[in-house]
């Protein structure tokens, strides 16, 4: 029986999410048993030729090549999964979503003719169809070992959708929020980190994406009536690692346009 050819693939990311991978170890091995690593540059100097039965993309699409490559592989892939909060979210660099490009290139590099870059950093999705999303910063690799398994099994992945406040729950830690007044991600954040921020007593972060249907409308206006978090906090923490993410965005930019009509700021 013909191994299942696997292939990862980078773009605009840090290469946290394929250390992930990497990081499997034991479970990598028994995964190289079943299926044909073909294309993983992070790995191995191999390069074995598409098609691809399933395809793991790490990173956003930040270049307008990048934007050619990604068709291309989706024109090889015949299941594409995205992993991570850039190929998800579209990363940390989508904070540049809320600027002005050619300001930064032009404090950053002396000759800023030469960078060619979009405007913004974009989810893989925003360019291809994806037939599943993983989120995280970095990835939970046991969560991307029953996305892999799932996939080869031609069944639908088991990712739990709930918040992080169930993982605080589930391992008996004292709410930060409640107990310390620190402002907390956790009730609109995608479970999958095991809580580990809240565990030592320290608000989430945000790292794994809006879970599904987040009420981050509630949660900042909470955080500024009852935590007196500043308008700067909010913002702050949700333009983070999923700053592109949509929940999170909508969320942000209604803040940064208030601060804007009543005069806080010219300009986000």
């Amino acid at each position: 029986m013909d191994k299942a050819k696997l292939a990862v693939w980078k773009f605009a990311s840090c290469d946290g999410c394929q250390l992930s991978l990497l990081d499997c170890e034991d479970e990598l091995l028994q995964l190289a048993d079943t299926v044909d690593i073909a294309y993983f540059k992070e790995a191995s100097s191999r390069e074995a030729e598409g098609p691809y039965d399933l395809s793991l993309v790490e990173g956003s699409i930040t270049t307008a090549a990048d934007r050619d490559r990604i068709r291309e592989v989706r024109r090889q892939s015949r299941n594409l999964i995205t992993i991570g909060a850039c190929a998800t979210a579209g990363g940390i660099q989508a904070l540049r979503n809320f600027a002005d490009v050619e300001e930064f290139t032009a404090v950053v590099y002396a000759e800023p003719q030469y960078i060619a870059t979009l405007g913004t950093s974009t989810p893989i999705s925003a360019h291809v169809s994806v037939d599943f999303e993983l989120q995280g910063c970095p990835i939970n690799k046991r969560q991307l070992l029953e996305v892999i398994s799932a996939f080869l099994h031609r069944r639908p992945p088991q990712i739990p959708s709930h918040s992080v406040c169930i993982e605080c729950k589930l391992r008996g830690n004292v709410c930060v929020w409640v107990a310390h007044g620190t402002p907390c991600m956790g009730p609109v954040t995608h479970a999958g980190c095991g809580a580990i921020c809240p565990t030592y007593n320290r608000g989430c972060y945000g790292c794994y994406g809006p879970k599904e249907n987040p009420n981050t409308g509630s949660l900042s206006h909470w955080w500024q009536r009852e935590l007196g978090a500043e308008e700067a906090t909010v913002v702050e923490n949700l333009r983070n690692f999923n700053a592109g993410a949509p929940a999170f965005e909508r969320e942000s930019r209604r803040w940064t346009d208030r601060q804007s009509r009543e005069g806080g700021h010219d300009k986000e």
